[in-house]
């Protein structure tokens, strides 16, 4: 009886993972785009005037903006979803990222505005993290508190597929307008068209997630009263460990995926001499394996273990990072495209048991604030300055710093993945 009361008909499932999925799909989207024109649009229209290395860091400055926007968001976001819902808390997330997202399409540039421009840029930016912030977090609790026994990382993996969901619709869209627009219309009005467009993807996603219903978890943490006054709190004063634990977990990821994206794209379109239309397309080939290797890696997570995954992709990371410098820098065309084979594949190992695992060492009373807010200080330590600081390294020291600099955050999250077994149950007592 327990069981047909947790268990959600089949339909109901399918509904609920596609709503985990399209949302992410969404926030990713909206997220990416941003990415990609942090590089190719923005140093030239809200940064004129300066040479153009200090231009891309200005750029970069205002998208790490969103990382330190996400943990307000996860706590804004975390203290709904714990006290009122996934369902409400989820759709209000979805609308704070996507109406940030339109406006960054509607904004004057510096030439017309001045240095009013950039102010609202990071505006919109800090909308972005904020409504991310919220996002990920219900997302990842709207799929895993709906499986059933020994499927909580295969569930759990639907709003991951939504990274490269996301990014390969934002890297086409861009790769199509570079390949329709002259660059004077692109960069007039051509880079507005994604952003704009978000709306719709918006749309669908909010028709989606009002036919949901709330989770069975939290509906039974409801009917025994275990709901908490103030989930953040709470998460500071009892699970202290598993935030720390959960955050490191995350971090090698974060710094591996924005270096292959933002860094990568930045890197190999300025001092490696790649035009966008060269490298857009390279890129895109690496996150169909981002993709493909979610899925394998869930499956791998509920057959071995979420810890077990995580950690011997950890180490496989580590050793990449070795070999970063000789692939990307010094292997032309077939090394590049090997660095976004085996890069990509190994963040779809990392990215699919993640969700589950940051997940699980928290009861339902805080799950939706210490998921989110371990996710996204991850973050902060992994991708908020990840793009700027392999910039410098490289531009110091050469691409054997930036391998270096990956495999430490690889090292850091070994030691994490490893107290986090310490606390496996924790969430579950």
């Amino acid at each position: 009886m327990a069981d047909a009361v947790l268990s959600p008909p089949v339909a109901s499932k399918r509904r609920i993972l596609f709503a985990s999925l399209i949302g992410t799909t969404i926030e990713f989207f909206d997220f990416y785009i941003y990415a990609t024109a942090a590089v190719l649009v923005f140093p030239a229209l809200f940064f004129p005037g300066e040479d153009a290395t200090t231009a891309m860091l200005s750029s970069f400055a205002t998208f790490s903006i969103a990382f330190f926007a996400r943990p307000v968001g996860a706590v804004v976001f975390g203290h709904f979803g714990d006290k009122v819902g996934r369902k409400a808390t989820l759709v209000a997330a979805l609308m704070t990222m996507g109406l940030s997202t339109v406006a960054i399409g509607l904004l004057p540039t510096y030439q017309s505005v001045g240095v009013i421009a950039p102010l609202l840029l990071a505006f919109c930016r800090f909308g972005q993290g904020l409504g991310l912030g919220g996002e990920w977090g219900g997302a990842v609790l709207l799929a895993t508190e709906n499986a059933p026994p020994g499927k909580k990382a295969w569930f759990g993996m639907f709003p991951q597929l939504g990274a490269p969901i996301g990014f390969i619709l934002s890297t086409l869209s861009f790769i199509i307008l570079t390949a329709t627009l002259s660059n004077e219309q692109f960069l007039t009005w051509g880079w507005r068209i994604p952003f704009i467009a978000s709306s719709l993807l918006v749309i669908v996603g909010l028709w989606v997630r009002l036919r949901i219903t709330e989770t069975p978890e939290f509906k039974t943490a409801i009917d025994k009263a275990e709901r908490v006054e103030t989930p953040i709190l709470t998460l500071l004063a009892r699970h202290k460990f598993a935030l720390l634990t959960g955050t490191l977990a995350g971090l090698a990821t974060f710094v591996l995926f924005y270096l292959m994206t933002v860094f990568a794209l930045g890197w190999g379109t300025t001092a490696m001499g790649y035009s966008r239309e060269q490298f857009l397309p390279i890129q895109l080939l690496g996150v169909c394996f981002f993709g493909l290797f979610i899925p394998l890696s869930a499956l791998a997570a509920d057959r071995w273990g979420q810890g077990r995954t995580l950690l011997v992709t950890s180490v496989a990371i580590a050793l990449f990072g070795l070999a970063l410098a000789p692939l990307f820098g010094g292997g032309g065309l077939a090394g590049v495209v090997a660095f976004f084979i085996i890069g990509f594949s190994l963040m779809g190992c990392t990215y699919g048991p993640l969700g589950a695992a940051l997940a699980r060492p928290f009861p339902t009373a805080v799950r939706y604030t210490g998921a989110s807010m371990t996710f996204n200080l991850a973050g902060i330590l992994g991708a908020s300055l990840a793009p700027f600081a392999a910039t410098w390294l490289a531009g110091r020291y050469g691409l054997q710093a930036v391998g270096a600099y990956l495999a430490v955050a690889a090292v850091l999250t070994i030691l994490a993945l490893l107290g986090m077994n310490r606390i496996k149950t924790e969430g579950e007592t």
